[in-house]
């Protein structure tokens, strides 16, 4: 059992990011176990993520923003699971593909965010896109996963411990 379920479960709401809820969650636009329809978006880079690109394993997604601080310090976590995926993927090993979303409307705000975090994952801000494909839950952070099969296997809404964020490593080999 991970420490996050246990605090989900004491404090009934999931995670104790949650508190950066942006509202009542609107209905899902898909559900666990069914088919995402990965549409094409912009990275900040200037690269664009095209739909046969996800064909090739799972996926974490994560949206979120400049102006949360339980973004920021989930965002660390994610920092290391995109750092940890990478060394797999480049020693022939399965790793999910690390995606972020942020949630804001100024893309040089965003740029200069994740540059002073020092932040290495892909970003997009492709957030209506992406969220109507996996989950249009309305909080940040929000973390999605996906597996190989490009079935959506969970919305985590909130706040997760380093490790919870480093145990997405294992959807890979699912």
């Amino acid at each position: 059992m991970t420490r996050r379920s246990v605090l989900g479960g004491m404090t009934g709401v999931g995670t104790l990011g949650a508190l950066c809820a942006l509202g009542a969650p609107p209905a899902t636009a898909t559900e666990p176990g069914s088919r995402v329809a990965w549409p094409e978006v912009a990275l900040l880079d200037g690269s664009r993520l095209v739909p046969a690109q996800w064909t090739a394993g799972s996926a974490v997604v994560v949206f979120w923003s400049t102006t949360c601080p339980f973004c920021r310090r989930h965002n660390q976590h994610v920092e290391k699971l995109h750092r940890a995926a990478r060394a797999a993927a480049a020693a022939g090993q399965a790793a999910p593909r690390v995606l972020s979303v942020a949630r804001d409307r100024d893309a040089d705000v965003v740029r200069r965010y994740v540059q002073a975090q020092g932040y290495s994952f892909p970003v997009t801000m492709a957030y209506a896109e992406l969220a109507k494909a996996t989950s249009q839950r309305n909080m940040i952070p929000l973390t999605v996963t996906v597996d190989r099969a490009g079935r959506l296997r969970q919305a985590i809404p909130g706040e997760m411990f380093e490790e919870d964020v480093m145990e997405l490593m294992a959807l890979a080999a699912a």
